[in-house]
């Protein structure tokens, strides 16, 4: 069996620390915390579980705290976490049976990494990371900001989702700030680099600075596959932003010299046609969407909607403004499997079975 050192990075997270350590400690061998500068209780708290407390002077650098966390672990893996994060008690269990199954050539394990919910709790948009990497194999995170361990050797995916939930907003400005210092400093930007400060760009609305460092990302040869699909997707939101529709298009459409249609493109390209009343082009768009490849251990920013919910509750509307009520019925019927408690499918069944109603009525009276 496998041991674990749990080693994470914190800072004035006292409202979540114990939350998130509270749903793990079975299942890890070993907790180590890093602050990075608290002025809240979270040193205390994480005191009620672990003496392997560390300081360390923040730099603005991400990797180079995350390196001195994993630096200090001593079991067979490491594992991270940051302290808004839980794991169910059920995958906790599923944890702890990896721990027996898992065999020592493994050096790396990725697991999905849940973000966003809705209303119901259920996961929207997910993506693997790297959540366990052997020990004394040279692995380390890299980038001051969305940092990363790069993959490599022998990876097992896992089916262990941790769930980022948070519990405050985060400093909104941060990340864009450190891409900024770098870029005033003349530091280099390898191509994930600059694909985040791109999107950075975009998050903050700055769509003409956006659109040059996300087109620089396209033309470098170190850009990964999903990232550049990604990226132009981000491309056709500042050109919308920048009220440039038929280039929002091209750039949509770009997204298919890279790899088969993802299903967040294809409902993208729906969107733009849907939104300027041409619905027959939308409808192929969104029927694409349904058949699309989930590129889910790609480490793709998987938004699952777009695999099924939301395709389908488009294609209910389209199909309406086309006149063809019995295929919008379909749709929303098929809508309604994938969220039977959504509001909008429940809304559109009450307006099919009223206009069946009124119809049955009409009839009646001409009778």
């Amino acid at each position: 069996m496998i041991s674990i050192s749990l080693c994470m990075i914190v800072k004035d997270e006292e409202a979540v620390l114990g939350r998130c350590l509270d749903s793990v400690k079975s299942a890890v061998d070993e907790i180590v915390i890093v602050d990075t500068g608290s002025k809240d209780r979270t040193k205390e708290i994480a005191a009620e579980y672990t003496d392997r407390i560390y300081d360390f002077t923040w730099t603005d650098d991400f990797s180079a705290a995350r390196n001195f966390a994993l630096s200090k672990g001593y079991k067979d893996y490491l594992m991270w976490l940051d302290a808004d994060d839980v794991i169910s008690e059920k995958n906790t269990q599923k944890l702890k049976e990896l721990k027996v199954t898992l065999t020592p050539d493994v050096d790396v394990v990725m697991m999905p990494y849940t973000v966003a919910f809705d209303e119901k709790g259920r996961s929207t948009f997910s993506y693997y990371r790297e959540r366990l990497i052997k020990n004394h194999s040279g692995f380390c995170f890299v980038g001051r900001v969305h940092e990363v361990i790069p993959p490599r050797g022998k990876i097992h995916y896992a089916d262990i989702p941790v769930e980022h939930r948070k519990e405050k907003p985060g400093d909104g400005e941060r990340n864009l700030k450190i891409y900024e210092e770098m870029e005033r400093s003349g530091e280099n930007f390898d191509g994930r680099a600059l694909y985040y400060y791109g999107r950075e760009l975009v998050y903050h609305k700055q769509y003409e600075k956006a659109l040059g460092i996300l087109k620089q990302f396209l033309e470098r040869q170190d850009g990964w596959v999903e990232n550049k699909i990604d990226a132009t997707r981000q491309l056709a939101v500042c050109s919308y932003g920048l009220e440039d529709e038929n280039k929002a298009l091209e750039w949509l459409l770009k997204a298919f010299v890279y790899d088969v249609p993802r299903g967040e493109t294809c409902c993208d390209l729906g969107r733009h046609f849907m939104d300027r009343g041409q619905y027959e082009q939308a409808v192929y768009w969104y029927e694409q969407a349904l058949k699309a490849k989930k590129a889910s251990q790609s480490g793709a920013f998987v938004a699952e909607d777009c695999y099924g919910f939301l395709p389908a509750i488009s294609l209910c509307i389209c199909y309406e403004r086309m006149g063809d009520r019995r295929r919008a019925e379909e749709y929303n019927e098929l809508a309604g499997q994938y969220k039977p408690d959504s509001p909008y499918y429940l809304n559109n069944r009450n307006f099919f079975a009223t206009a069946k109603c009124n119809k049955q009525k009409e009839i009646s009276n001409i009778q």
